[in-house]
């Protein structure tokens, strides 16, 4: 709380300088203009100058309250990615300790590798969503020349890997439909494994962010002759308009007392964003407002089968 004040003051800080230099050189330059009003030549040099010493000021004070802002957000993300290391290994090892120390039943003894196993994947998911976002800035790969990949297959191994991961929702609390006209195939170039981990975050998303009863689906239709379309829609806690677009950038959080309450990194709409537009597809998130659910959708070219 007392570095986010600093941050604060920090922000307000150079803000107020920009605002009192840019006054200070209107002044300058109107009183300078009232006294030399017969100087043409020099009207125009200082007119020059005068528009040059606003806009550097303008664009310095900028440039220092975004720095101020991503280093904030880089903070955010170090704090949550060591809450999200730590807590699992902090878990795994007390109850390391506890089987080395103490007789336990084999029922008690199979609970706990059952925990342990569900931190590991934990810690696994972490790993790989840090791994996944530092790969994202590589070149894009030529779609013509990989494979071919079933979307309709991948989302429900997608849709069972978050039944595993969350084995207390409700069978009904995630759903599956395919909306294709005369049996069509959901055929796409691309790498499986990426767009299983988009299906996956955004499945992770809708059910950490559903605080009352877990209502997810994911449907895969035709959007026409050249796309597919893919959506996950939730009935949870909803994203302000002014927010659906920032969603996707690399660290962000959607502000909130909700939201801060869910862990998390940071990473994973930027993951989904960034390996759709590789596949050449697009991503983007509806929401009627805070409390309404949201619906994220992808668009993906179709592939044409041999």
């Amino acid at each position: 709380m007392r570095l986010s004040g600093r941050r604060r003051k920090s922000i307000a800080f150079f803000i107020t300088l920009g605002a009192c230099l840019v006054a200070a050189a209107v002044a300058l330059n109107v009183g300078w203009i009232l006294l030399n009003w017969r100087e043409v030549a020099l009207l125009v040099l200082g007119i020059v100058f005068f528009v040059a010493i606003i806009a550097g000021l303008v664009l310095n004070t900028i440039f220092l309250v975004r720095e101020i802002r991503r280093n904030e957000q880089h903070d955010a993300f170090i704090n949550a990615v060591t809450h999200e290391l730590k807590t699992p290994l902090a878990s795994i090892r007390l109850y390391l300790e506890t089987l080395k120390t103490r007789e336990v039943g084999e029922a008690k003894r199979g609970e706990f590798y059952d925990i342990m196993l569900a931190d590991s994947d934990r810690l696994l998911h972490t790993v790989e969503q840090v791994l996944r976002a530092g790969q994202q800035g590589s070149q894009k790969r030529k779609r013509a020349t990989e494979p071919l990949v079933d979307l309709s297959e991948v989302a429900r191994d997608s849709l069972e890997l978050a039944r595993t991961r969350y084995p207390q929702l409700a069978a009904d609390a995630l759903q599956y439909s395919k909306q294709f006209d005369n049996g069509g195939r959901s055929i796409v170039r691309g790498d499986a494994d990426e767009l299983r981990a988009v299906f996956s975050n955004l499945l992770d998303n809708a059910i950490k962010y559903s605080p009352d009863e877990v209502r997810v689906s994911i449907e895969v239709a035709a959007l026409d002759q050249k796309r597919l379309a893919v959506r996950v829609t939730d009935q949870g806690i909803g994203i302000p308009p002014r927010q659906l677009k920032r969603i996707f950038k690399r660290f962000y959080r959607v502000p909130g007392r909700v939201v801060a309450r869910v862990k998390g990194t940071g990473l994973g709409l930027f993951i989904v964003e960034s390996i759709v537009k590789k596949h050449g597809g697009r991503a983007f998130a509806e929401s009627a407002g805070e409390g309404q659910g949201s619906t994220f959708t992808i668009y993906l070219p179709r592939a044409e089968e041999k």
